[in-house]
């Protein structure tokens, strides 16, 4: 597998990438990567191999610029020219941790939409109390939805968590501000109903207090509404660590219980950090697109390469592309 990385994107960028890109080296041999960036920066990092190549950029776009008018002017971006390879055909994916409407927009301008796929959603796996994780649909590609674009983010989600995730009959809910049917706005309810009608296991309204619980394996929501979740879910984990933190430094006795119980502080922190779960995918492209979290270290960048390489492997592009043509071809039969 050829993958493209924006190694100037992010909060560590560029170590943090090159440290998690040679991970991957390590742990799969069939892995090529080119790495598109400052090359004096890079170099400073890499230990290069026959499986790394470096393309300099002499441009970098930041999280502050504008995303439509970024992709446009600046084309010699490391984002950029990372999407264009795999549009050209020099990679099968791409991973950047950088500007997320800059690379949702160059996603759209330059590898373009599944033809059928109205909408792409921005998907990330989340984690629960259990360990599964469950997928949520969307989470800011689409501030406006409408109820198809939402049909389509079930069917989507339910072809990657069967493919990747390995679940056998994904249960695909609608976050809604109660279980009941009939709840919610105009658009939730016509989803609903919608919903109801496809082949999809689709187990009604879910809320947001139930989803660290399991209670979906597949999410769907508007782009307002899932960046919402997103946000409140990272704050929330990331505000009981450092409360826990404080109170266990707080005197001997607790930094004693703590050093007693540092075993399992780590395992619920594996279980709610987002950097086990990858990025998120943009679904709905033509090829796999991920984006990896902002603030991502060396084990988040492995992990959105897991991720990436598992999307190409598993061809769930072309699932959802042969999912789409038989719900056309059933429209039109009908």
């Amino acid at each position: 597998m050829k993958l493209a990385i924006d190694a100037m994107g992010g909060d560590h960028a560029p170590q943090a990438i090159i440290e998690g890109v040679e991970q991957a080296l390590r742990e799969y041999s069939d892995l090529k990567v080119t790495l598109f960036g400052d090359k004096e920066q890079i170099e400073q990092y890499i230990i290069q191999g026959d499986r790394v190549e470096i393309e300099h950029t002499d441009e970098t776009i930041s999280s502050d610029d504008s995303p439509v008018r970024a992709v446009r002017r600046k084309k010699n971006s490391s984002m950029v020219r990372a999407v264009q390879a795999v549009k050209d055909g020099q990679a099968d994916a791409c991973i950047s941790a950088g500007n997320t409407g800059a690379y949702m927009t160059a996603g759209l301008l330059v590898v373009g939409r599944i033809k059928g796929i109205e909408r792409p959603a921005l998907s990330p796996m989340l984690p629960t109390l259990g360990g599964e994780g469950f997928l949520l649909l969307d989470v800011g590609a689409n501030m406006d939805a409408k109820p198809s674009h939402l049909v389509q983010y079930g069917m989507m989600g339910s072809i990657y968590m069967q493919k990747v995730r390995g679940v056998a009959k994904p249960r695909v809910g609608l976050l809604n501000v109660g279980g009941e049917a009939g709840k919610g706005n105009d658009l939730t309810k016509q989803v609903y109903q919608q919903l109801q009608q496809t082949d999809l296991n689709f187990i009604g309204n879910v809320e947001a207090r139930d989803l660290l619980n399991g209670a979906a394996d597949v999410v769907v929501c508007d782009g307002f509404s899932g960046n919402l979740v997103l946000k409140s879910i990272e704050g929330t984990a990331l505000s009981i660590f450092s409360l826990l933190k404080e109170e266990l430094t707080s005197s001997l006795k607790n930094k004693l219980a703590a050093g007693v119980l540092k075993p399992s502080f780590k395992q619920i922190k594996m279980k709610l950090d987002y950097s086990e779960y990858g990025g998120a995918g943009l679904f709905g492209l033509n090829a796999p697109v991920i984006k990896a979290h902002g603030s991502s270290d060396a084990r988040g960048i492995f992990s959105a390469v897991r991720q990436a390489r598992t999307m190409h492997n598993e061809n769930v592009v072309d699932l959802i592309t042969d999912e789409i043509r038989s719900d056309k071809g059933e429209l039109a039969d009908g």
